[in-house]
């Protein structure tokens, strides 16, 4: 049995130092419960009493000195195994990187973000308001009560009979004369919602720059001179603007706002349909109404209002004739800006 025992040793160790050897296989075929060892061991009954003591314990080392081999051929295969992919996976420092794509900003955010920096150069300040919003800051405190003719150009959606999502940023100057006396000098910049059926120039969410001057003697003038200046940073040196007579409910007087065509200088051409003039905002005086409604007292103070689509403005600066071009994320749209 002693030289039974020699040969699996020698045999065991012999297969785990072959370069491809399988460790499980020899495991199973001389440790496992019908490997080779085990069957030895099952034959210690015929020994004398003498013997078995001697041969159990040459059983534990031929045991013992398989399981220390494999132990040592498993790690120096997974050493093997590691460097080896250390070599596939070399980073070569030296080798250009994979160019990443990268973005720029929405056609919508740049002109939003020129049309706040040309207000801001001229003393405004930027003020922000909720998206939902109360029915008494989006209609009442404006002089538009329930059942106005004018809430159906302004049909909104609803989350109560009391809450709703704004349909033009003009609550946050009510919020904002509520809270501060004048002078008063700001713009408000921001998403909008109205029940608008989605088309070529409709959208039922758009964006709108609004603002806002109060302080003693301000006239028509005022307003006209900030809005000449406005249009000749905005559109170039050249923009004239001109006044409509019009209505809404919170000023009065009320206009319609149009500027020369930049493209034709007001000859007249595709942009501009022919007419030389494009209607870009609409303005007017604050009504007395919703100065006191603010808590101003209009026989102290006057002031002046606007309004403008920001999609209008840059559909009307690059000639963009489809409103849903913005929101479609269309890669072949976005890059010409």
């Amino acid at each position: 049995m002693k030289e039974t025992l020699s040969r699996i040793r020698s045999e065991a160790l012999e297969q785990i130092g072959a370069p491809d050897a399988n460790l499980e296989e020899i495991r199973i075929k001389y440790l496992g419960k019908k490997g080779a060892l085990t069957a030895v061991l099952r034959g210690m009954g015929a020994l004398s009493p003498e013997e078995r003591p001697l041969i159990g314990q040459l059983a534990n080392e031929v045991r013992e000195s398989i399981e220390t081999a494999i132990a040592e051929k498993s790690k120096e295969l997974q050493a093997k195994k590691l460097e080896a992919k250390l070599k596939a996976e070399k980073l070569d420092v030296t080798m250009p990187a994979t160019a990443a794509p990268v973005g720029h900003i929405h056609p919508l955010t740049r002109a939003q973000r020129e049309l706040e920096n040309i207000f801001i150069g001229m003393g405004f300040s930027i003020a922000e308001g909720p998206e939902v919003e109360l029915d008494y800051y989006n209609f009442q405190a404006l002089n538009i009560p329930e059942n106005h003719p004018a809430r159906d150009t302004q049909d909104t959606f609803y989350i109560t009979d009391n809450i709703l999502l704004r349909s033009q940023t003009s609550p946050v100057q009510v919020r904002v004369m509520e809270h501060q006396k004048p002078p008063i000098r700001i713009i408000s910049p921001g998403r909008v919602y109205r029940s608008d059926a989605l088309d070529a120039t409709h959208s039922p969410l758009f964006h709108q720059l609004e603002g806002l001057v109060i302080d003693k003697g301000i006239t028509m003038g005022d307003l006209k001179g900030t809005l000449a200046v406005f249009a000749k940073k905005m559109f170039g040196e050249d923009t004239q603007i001109r006044f409509r007579p019009h209505h809404f409910p919170f000023t009065e007087p009320s206009a319609e706002v149009d500027v020369s065509c930049f493209v034709c200088g007001g000859k007249g051409c595709r942009l501009c349909k022919g007419e030389g003039w494009i209607e870009i905002l609409g303005a007017g005086m604050v009504h007395p109404f919703v100065l006191s409604n603010c808590g101003i007292d209009p026989e102290e103070y006057s002031g002046f209002a606007f309004g403008l689509g920001i999609e209008r403005i840059t559909m009307a600066r690059y000639g963009i004739d489809d409103i849903r071009l913005f929101y479609e994320n269309d890669e072949r749209f976005l890059e010409q800006f």
